[in-house]
């Protein structure tokens, strides 16, 4: 199960992110964390910004709805979310990765 922080409508993910990637995508979860693979290098916050685009693609919301809450310059990084449950992100994020609704994430 991912670890996550609820607050309110707030959830809280822990991403583990892979700068410089051939290809920008969702890996899945691993030992709780969402494990991410972007493109873009890891300076001026360029790879955070991917971060963001990516989830907000993979999630269905706009980039407005994620903050990085925490690891601006490192490679875990926290990303809250807002207005969307846990079990709804994982669900979305199975979709995103092919998982589909198998239950395997």
């Amino acid at each position: 199960m991912p670890r996550r922080e609820k607050t309110s409508s707030t959830t809280t993910l822990s991403v583990k992110v892979v700068p410089r990637a051939s290809r920008s995508e969702v890996v899945g979860w691993r030992a709780g964390v969402l494990r991410l693979r972007v493109t873009a290098p890891p300076q001026d916050g360029r790879a955070n910004s991917a971060v963001l685009e990516l989830l907000a693609e993979a999630l269905g919301v706009r980039t407005g709805s994620l903050v990085l809450a925490a690891g601006h310059a490192s490679a875990h990084k926290r990303v809250a979310v807002e207005g969307l449950a846990r079990e709804e992100i994982e669900r979305r994020i199975a979709v995103a990765t092919g998982h589909g609704n198998d239950g395997a994430i």
